[in-house]
């Protein structure tokens, strides 16, 4: 077994593009079934979803998790917004909510 050598928050994005530098036919069977989910579920380019998610956490001072969250969902609405970030347990003011929309839109 590998020892972990960085632990970091990754996008859907991000994880299709770790797995694709890896040969399918020597990947376990967790390793097919999760390029299989990110295969049919990464809708942006990983260099984009890594500019987004750098963005969002300089931006708008949220953590890089919760800028994953917003990355791999990429709500286009404040209400769709809201409802994520009504789960962090936090504050977000409507202007940071204006903030992200915004970089969401510019990524898309």
């Amino acid at each position: 077994m590998e020892e972990v050598k960085k632990k970091q928050a990754v996008s859907i994005s991000e994880v299709k593009e770790i797995l694709e530098e890896h040969d399918l036919e020597k990947m376990d069977q967790i390793q097919r079934w999760t390029y299989d989910y990110v295969s049919k579920f990464a809708k942006i380019d990983p260099k984009a979803a890594k500019k987004m998610k750098q963005e969002l956490v300089k931006v708008c001072d949220i953590t890089e998790e919760e800028a994953v969250e917003i990355v791999n969902i990429r709500p286009t609405t404040l209400a769709e917004l809201r409802s994520f970030t009504f789960g962090w347990k936090k504050l977000i003011l409507a202007e940071t909510l204006e903030k992200m929309l915004k970089i969401i839109k510019e990524h898309a």
